[in-house]
């Protein structure tokens, strides 16, 4: 055997060598992951819809993985302060991230720039949830259906207000689709915060609002605000009289809810899987099922594939409708 050719096949058995001694230590290193607590970073403040959901799973999921998951909310730039931490974190499953719709699929299409790339930046991991927002108006008002509101739009063009929790959330987009659906026009009215919206449509300040079951349930079942209609595809558990949107007068309008775990991308395989079978089973617990079904939501679960297509196909969905409004966020 040649110089050259001994050359050549020993390096061969030393890659050979060492992507064995790698893939046993990658191994070794899932088998005894987690081994200290989990930073799970929420990209919204305390006691918002994502907070409330967070704080359920991290409950539920701790015991399962065997650690303490630690709950870390980072408010700021629609999303962006608490997203891009968990963009550039190691990926080694110690710091994992809360995504929901308006992070991952809404406020993206909104933003001229972002600092992280969400199809390249992030693995998704496990989808948590899938919610509605509610249709509700204003106890003052005189509307009680999905097309008596469109009827009076179309009375009085820019005359009605929608409030949401802030441009670039559900709600907001939410209303837009509506909007273009029904060929009305009416004036959106952006706040810093769900309950500030809340609050003003109670008190008939504003018309009309698309708002998480997460945080307008409460208000909608002592009757506090009027809801008119669920956003999903389906009828919500919480409230299975409500007709959804569709059902009401708008065929095929759907702008159903979600949110779910993310963490950096380049996660090792074993670990992603690890907390995705954990995230499983806590979605199909009996204290899960009945804490997320007294506020409107259902669970989600499946493969870490099935959050990517979810993210991938409402990424594309809501940039069309964002286009169409011409919404901004600087």
């Amino acid at each position: 055997m040649s110089r050259k050719r001994t050359l050549v096949v020993w390096s061969l058995l030393i890659l050979c060598a060492a992507w064995t001694l790698s893939g046993e230590a990658r191994a070794q290193i899932a088998a005894q992951y987690p081994d200290r607590p989990i930073r799970l970073i929420v990209p919204q403040a305390p006691g918002s819809a994502t907070d409330n959901i967070s704080r359920i799973v991290a409950a539920e999921l701790g015991p399962q993985l065997g650690t303490t998951i630690v709950i870390e909310n980072r408010p700021g730039a629609a999303f962006t302060l608490g997203l891009d931490l968990v963009a550039k974190a190691q990926p080694d499953g110690y710091t994992l991230g809360v995504g929901p719709i308006g992070g991952l699929a809404i406020s993206p299409n909104m933003m001229a720039r972002l600092p992280y790339d969400i199809l390249r930046d992030f693995q998704p991991i496990a989808l948590f949830s899938r919610g509605h927002l509610l249709l509700a108006v204003s106890p003052k008002s005189n509307i009680r259906s999905v097309k008596e509101l469109i009827d009076e739009a179309k009375k009085n063009p820019g005359k009605l207000t929608n409030a949401s929790s802030a441009t670039g959330s559900p709600g907001h987009v939410g209303g837009e689709l509506f909007k273009y659906m029904t060929d009305t026009k009416i004036v959106h009215v952006p706040y810093r915060g769900g309950a500030l919206a809340i609050n003003d449509l109670i008190a008939g300040h504003v018309n009309l609002m698309f708002e998480s079951l997460n945080s307008i349930s409460p208000h909608a079942k002592s009757g506090e605000v009027r809801g008119l209609g669920v956003s999903g595809p389906r009828r919500s558990p919480a409230f299975p009289e409500m007709p959804t949107i569709a059902e009401a007068g708008v065929p095929g309008y759907d702008a159903g809810t979600w949110s779910g775990m993310v963490g950096p991308a380049g996660m090792p395989r074993d670990i992603v899987m690890k907390i995705n079978e954990a995230m499983n089973r806590v979605l199909q617990s009996p204290t899960f099922l009945q804490r997320f079904g007294s506020i409107g939501d259902e669970p989600g679960g499946g493969p870490p594939e099935v959050f990517g297509d979810i993210i991938r196909k409402d990424l594309a969905k809501w940039k069309d409708v964002v286009q169409r409004s011409g919404a901004k966020l600087e």
